[in-house]
């Protein structure tokens, strides 16, 4: 029976055949390289061309990859530094090795394109950092990867990594290898280096975003994908020395926080001289053209008033009026800002006139607002004090007449029992004594004043507790029960008067129980 020898292949013509290709292929010989791929054609040798790593950009690329798997709504960013001759492949391990994800597990989309594994980053458009991929995350259950197989693979991975770091001897069909009697022995096999499977970049030093992963410079203060803010707790290593393009951006932000802060400064400045130029003036012109919000009229720049308060603006007419018609002690900006508008500001706009005027009205206004008041009694007099509860007479600073607050009245050399009983008798014939007379009555009536319950006379409690003494007969009275607070052996006497705090009870229902 006749048996098939496999035909001899002269591997060094193969060699020189494929190196003669590399350098026609390198210098764009086309003609030779048709020729050559020709002549390699022709030995039915295994071939396999690929682009020398120098050819592809040295730098270190950051690929901006979104993640996601069939349970996620959206994707996750992340950020892995790459280079652009790794193929789809060696991404995989890449990825494999840094997150844990099987290399059956992923399917790289880039550019709209499903990336196949003998595919480089650079054949799909990956140039530069920033640019942007899509990973998808199979299940174990859809890539039909079991727990043991995965391990299998993990095993497998790492035995591959082992034999790449050797050297490799080359196969040879057996009818090359040696042998003796007469055989044709083959020429010693070279030995041949593979290159060392690639290895990703070392990371920069830097600091890693927490909204998009982007790795940042050290120095630099937020994101340069995003806008970031730098982590709080990032210090810039010391060993870092930026590079060129570093130190011009960080000069750039010192001279612009130097300018701003310059401009404010020279703002403050501009501001406190205002403020000083301000101060000095009773009034502030308006400095550009605006109108008054009351009569409408326009106001060219210094005819108008900015009140200091408010900053509202109005004419000078307007204000005048508002003063001057005004029926409060405080007068109030016309635009209802709940601002008043200040003494020197009133005096300014006023007549000595129309400011005399405006500081009566304020101290009337001040006098019937203001508990405890009393006027003078003098005809045309304006003298006027607040009473407290011990004080009985007011002397008046501008007639020199002396008051009788209880009596409401001037009553010079008379005692209180004294006028009242000539007030009385006069009011017979006096009208204005008739008058006074009833303005006493109308206070018994309305319970504002009573009458002693030993002499008679007309007292009145101004404040305080219900306990009050008469001028005249020094009778202790509680006001409660208009009766005496004590009984006729005087001090201490429970058996009459007002009988408070007898057995700890007061006298009366409404009494204060203070005396």
């Amino acid at each position: 029976m006749a048996s098939e020898v496999a035909p001899k292949v002269n591997l060094k013509e193969a060699e020189e055949l494929a190196l003669s290709l590399s350098d026609a292929l390198s210098s764009g010989n086309s003609q030779e390289a048709v020729e050559l791929c020709q002549r390699l054609s022709q030995l039915s040798v295994p071939v396999s061309v690929s682009v020398n790593k120098p050819a592809y950009p040295q730098d270190s690329i950051r690929l901006r990859v979104g993640v996601e798997d069939a349970q996620s709504e959206t994707y996750i960013p992340m950020t892995t530094v790459v280079s652009a001759d790794m193929t789809i492949a060696q991404l995989k391990d890449q990825i494999n090795t840094e997150f844990g994800f099987a290399p059956t597990l992923q399917r790289w989309v880039i550019g709209k394109r499903l990336a196949r594994d003998r595919e480089t980053l650079y054949s799909h458009g990956i140039r530069k950092s920033g640019d942007q991929a899509f990973l998808f995350i199979l299940s174990a259950q859809a890539a039909h990867l079991t727990r043991h197989q995965h391990k299998l693979d993990q095993e497998q991975q790492r035995i591959d990594g082992i034999v790449d770091s050797v050297v490799l001897m080359p196969h040879f069909p057996r009818g090359l290898q040696g042998g003796g009697d007469g055989e044709k022995t083959a020429p010693p096999p070279q030995p041949r280096h593979t290159a060392p499977p690639p290895v990703a970049p070392k990371p920069p030093l830097g600091w890693a975003c927490t909204q998009c992963t982007y790795v940042n410079k050290p120095t630099r203060p937020g994101c340069e994908m995003c806008g970031g803010e730098q982590p709080e707790d990032y210090e810039v290593p010391a060993i870092y020395q930026p590079d060129q393009q570093e130190v011009l951006r960080i000069q750039k932000e010192q001279l612009a926080i130097l300018q701003y802060e310059q401009t404010q400064q020279e703002e403050r400045e501009r501001n406190y001289l205002d403020l000083i130029e301000a101060e000095d003036q009773n009034l502030i012109p308006n400095a550009t053209e605006t109108d008054c919000p009351i009569c409408f009229s326009t106001l060219e720049p210094g005819d108008g008033i900015v009140l200091r308060e408010c900053h509202h603006t109005f004419c000078r007419e307007c204000l005048q009026g508002t003063i001057v018609n005004s029926q409060d002690a405080e007068v109030s900006c016309p635009e209802e800002c709940d601002s008043k508008i200040p003494d020197r500001e009133i005096r300014a706009l006023l007549s000595d006139e129309e400011h005399q005027r405006f500081l009566e009205m304020r101290l009337s206004i001040a006098e019937s607002c203001a508990e405890h008041s009393f006027h003078c009694q003098t005809p045309n007099c304006r003298g006027w004090c607040v009473y407290e509860d011990e004080v009985n007479e007011f002397q008046c600073e501008l007639c020199q007449e002396t008051n009788c607050i209880l009596c409401r009245a001037i009553h010079k050399g008379m005692n209180c029992k004294d006028y009242q009983d000539d007030l009385r008798i006069r009011a017979e014939n006096d009208q204005a004594a008739q008058q006074t007379k009833q303005m006493l009555e109308s206070l018994l009536q309305n319970g504002e004043a009573m009458k002693c319950p030993r002499c008679d006379i007309v007292v009145q409690k101004k404040d305080g507790c219900d306990w009050i003494c008469c001028l005249m007969c020094k009778t202790e009275i509680c006001w409660v029960t208009k009766q005496a607070r004590w009984g006729p052996n005087g001090n201490g006497d429970t058996s009459g008067g007002c009988r408070c705090r007898v057995n700890f009870q007061p006298c009366h229902p409404n009494c204060n129980n203070c005396h």
